[in-house]
């Protein structure tokens, strides 16, 4: 019979649903709240109610990410990244399917959440360049990374525990071996990458807001004379070489020269002056309108590429941008041109429009005197943006934008990678507890100056942390009122001794269901005994029972109650209702995968 505390226990997880669907606060409150509201009527004690904040998982989170931001800040991400865009292009199929099943693979190895914190910043970065929406993205390598567990027996946590868990009558069951599983896992990794591929765009968020854009892109919609920047190819008939002065391309054609790729000397100039010369065989890259570009083009017999090409790298989003700066009160810069003072040699950067007054000048900037509070768009590597910015006061100019880059760090690459297999060496070798062994790979970063304390805590998604934190002590009152084990128990009894496939059916949207709101190694611990004596007396495998709860922990994508949904729902910028959209169906695919293969097959 259903105790007060059960129905209570009910009530609350009905609650938690509600406020999850409908979004009347942030998920990270819901979590907070649940800490707040469960000691409160009773259901858990204060120390339980906190307890999450210093759980294994939690405090694993909060490692990975440093460890993931420290190999980002020092440019290892940059070499993942790069052979996933020569492979993948910019191709929105070939990138889910290339990070999605690299990250699955990856987490057949290691906790999946670690895997995802691991790619977190390659995929970003990965959006930027390409242009593909992060939204696209993160989700599918979400749902890829928790499916990943599923192909070995050491890919999640309630797999690892499956040997031990299978005791029939004080007898303990044959036990499966490493990649036992491995068939049905695979196959499902390729389900869900084939589900995100072919039915993406019709599940996955729009994504095309302004934090996918990028400052540059805003600033271009903007300016109404700038469009993008354009590749232009100079054909190796070109006749004798002319410099940017000579071909009088800004005043013409009110475009801006802003890379040059020389191919006699196979260097590239970000910062051309107007003496600097062209000749057949170079690749210019030109920002300004695409009329006026292919006008010029035109009209020299050049050839405008449908994308960046040489300079794919050097121009990406997370390699050179735009910004918008002004004229400082006290600026080194009032009463004098650009050229008096040797502006691009000065600053390494190159200016595309100046707003003096009432009007934006495209061409003839370096001869206009400046004044205090005229506007100057620049253009150019991050890294010397950020060095003008950094300049001592009084500032020349002052930033009306924030910087999207940042300056990376790759004489610390070593030490970054080092701390990150000194961390995993722990766990393989040495079976340290996860959380500590990657702690020290993250505290190894911080101290040989890999990132700042200051750069750790930032890098860390508060918001992922309470929301797990929170959810924690929810789970610890479903199994402390034994809420989880009455409602376990009644399925079983309600459905009586059904055939071995029905019954192995029940059993996986049973733990689908309780892997939601209790942790996954909760309910396998829960559901293993209890489905392994109903598989007995249905006639079934009490092994195959055990195996599908083991799998069917796995099986939770329509909340971002998983540490790895919890995880990219920021980044992503996921709602409640994303996950279920694109969940509910991943959840029927899962365990119509899931029980085809163990019938076929086992």
């Amino acid at each position: 019979m259903m105790t007060p505390d059960m129905m209570l226990t009910m009530l609350v997880l009905i609650f938690v649903i509600v406020l999850f669907v409908f979004e009347w606060v942030r998920v990270d409150v819901v979590g907070i709240l649940m800490m707040v509201l469960l000691p409160l009527i009773g259901l858990i004690t204060p120390k339980e109610a906190f307890v999450g904040l210093s759980s294994n998982a939690v405090c694993s989170i909060i490692a990975v990410i440093i460890i993931g931001a420290g190999l980002d800040k020092t440019g290892v991400m940059n070499h993942v990244a790069r052979p996933i865009i020569r492979l993948a292009g910019s191709s929105e199929k070939k990138i889910i399917t290339l990070i999605a099943g690299t990250v699955g693979i990856i987490s057949s190895m290691m906790q999946n959440i670690g895997a995802a914190a691991l790619f977190l910043p390659a995929a970003q970065r990965i959006s930027k360049r390409t242009g593909v929406p992060v939204a696209h993205i993160l989700m599918p390598m979400g749902f890829c990374a928790i499916i990943g567990g599923t192909i070995t027996l050491v890919g999640a946590s309630p797999t690892i525990l499956l040997n031990d868990l299978m005791v029939v009558g004080g007898k303990k069951l044959a036990p499966f071996g490493l990649f036992t599983q491995a068939p049905i896992g695979l196959c499902l990794l390729a389900c869900a990458i084939l589900y995100f591929v072919i039915f993406g765009k019709f599940i996955l968020p729009a994504g095309g807001g302004d934090s996918d854009k990028g400052v540059t892109a805003r600033l271009m919609a903007e300016y109404q004379g700038l469009d993008n920047i354009f590749e232009v190819h100079v054909p190796p008939n070109f006749e004798g070489s002319a410099t940017i002065e000579e071909l009088d391309i800004r005043a013409r054609y009110l475009v801006a020269v802003v890379a040059i790729s020389n191919a006699a000397r196979k260097e590239k100039n970000f910062v051309p002056r107007s003496t600097d010369r062209i000749s057949g065989g170079d690749d210019l890259a030109i920002t300004g309108s695409e009329k006026n570009v292919r006008k010029l083009a035109e009209d020299c017999g050049w050839e405008v590429r449908d994308g960046l090409d040489v300079f794919t790298e050097s121009l990406a989003r997370t390699s050179a941008g735009m910004a918008e700066t002004v004229v400082s009160p006290r600026s080194e810069l009032i009463g004098k041109t650009m050229k008096e003072v040797n502006f691009k040699e000065l600053y390494g950067l190159n200016p595309v429009v100046l707003f003096k007054g009432n009007k934006l000048f495209y061409s003839g900037l370096t001869h206009i005197r400046l004044q205090m509070g005229d506007t100057v768009l620049l253009q150019g590597p991050w890294e010397r943006f950020h060095i003008l910015k950094n300049r001592p006061h009084p500032s020349a100019l002052t930033f009306t934008t924030p910087l999207e880059g940042e300056i990376l760090r790759p004489r610390k690459a070593g030490l970054a990678l080092l701390w990150f297999a000194v961390a995993l060496l722990q766990i393989v070798v040495f079976n340290v507890q996860l959380s500590v062994a990657l702690m020290s790979g993250a505290l190894g970063m911080i101290i040989t100056g890999v990132l700042s304390v200051d750069e750790a805590y930032q890098s860390v998604d508060w918001m992922t942390v309470f929301l797990l934190a929170g959810l924690i002590p929810l789970g610890i009152a479903f199994e402390k009122t034994g809420t989880a084990g009455f409602i376990a128990q009644n399925v079983l009894k309600l459905i009586g001794t059904p055939s071995p496939l029905m019954l192995l059916a029940v059993i996986g949207i049973m733990t689908s269901f309780f892997t939601l709101v209790i942790s996954n190694v909760g309910a396998a611990v829960l559901l293993v005994p209890l489905c392994m004596n109903m598989a007995i007396m249905a006639g079934g495998d009490p092994r195959m029972a055990a195996l599908v709860v083991g799998l069917s922990a796995s099986n939770t994508f329509v909340l971002p109650t998983h540490q790895v949904n919890a995880l990219v729902m920021r980044p992503g910028g996921y709602r409640t209702v994303d996950y279920a959209k694109a969940g509910m169906v991943m959840t029927v695919l899962f365990l119509f995968v899931e029980l085809a293969m163990i019938h076929f097959f086992y």
